[in-house]
């Protein structure tokens, strides 16, 4: 097989901006991700249905369609309802925190009610509040039992952000996609492509084990 190295060495700087977009935008998105989660996470936890059901329908849409096609809703749809066009950077943020906060309202939920109810009651048999008991009592055991949920979602999300070449975001795969019909190669694009990919998450794997380690 010719394996072409000059094409991709004439291409790593544009692949150097692909990666620090795609790392960009996947640690903001995870950011507000888990923003947005944590206040879907407790209202999914609300004491009456009524309440929860909002909350309910948001994670089952996210969680139950294509992120493939929520790119395409949000582009071509959600933000030139609000800037009048389409924007590549507003939609790469908008998609994916929108995608993650779903999966995060379910990593707060599930870490929050693996905390022992008595912990609750004992903090207000003390006198506490509702909101300390949960700000000083229960999220600081619970987000500890989170690392590797969150972890996982951060790799994966990494990962889903090679979607956005879709709408021609400056990421990875763009750039593959790029090569590719310039060169008309087909090996040497998507190679790269895997090898920074697996880096990125070989590397984001060896950190999560560390900050488990720590925690």
């Amino acid at each position: 097989m010719d394996f072409r190295f000059d094409i991709i060495v004439h291409y790593l700087p544009v692949f150097l901006r692909g990666t620090l977009f795609t790392i960009g935008v996947s640690i903001v998105s995870i950011l507000i991700g888990s923003i947005l989660g944590l206040g879907i996470g407790f209202g999914k936890m609300a004491p009456k249905a009524i309440y929860r059901w909002p909350f309910h329908s948001y994670i089952n849409f996210f969680r139950g369609t294509p992120l493939y096609v929520q790119i395409l809703i949000v582009h071509f749809g959600l933000i030139p309802a609000f800037y009048g066009t389409t924007n590549v950077l507003m939609t790469s943020f908008v998609a994916l925190s929108l995608n993650s906060a779903a999966y995060s309202a379910e990593i707060f939920r599930a870490g929050i009610q693996s905390i022992d109810p008595g912990q609750r009651e004992a903090a207000l048999s003390l006198g506490m509040t509702k909101w300390q008991a949960m700000r000083f009592i229960i999220l600081p055991q619970a987000i500890k039992r989170m690392v590797p949920a969150f972890g996982n979602e951060f790799i994966v999300l990494v990962k889903d952000s090679s979607l956005l070449a879709l709408v021609a975001a400056p990421e990875i795969m763009f750039w593959s996609n790029t090569m590719k019909g310039q060169y008309l190669r087909i090996w040497e694009p998507y190679l790269t492509a895997a090898l920074i990919y697996f880096i990125l998450t070989y590397s984001l794997s060896k950190l999560l084990n560390y900050i488990e380690r720590k925690v």
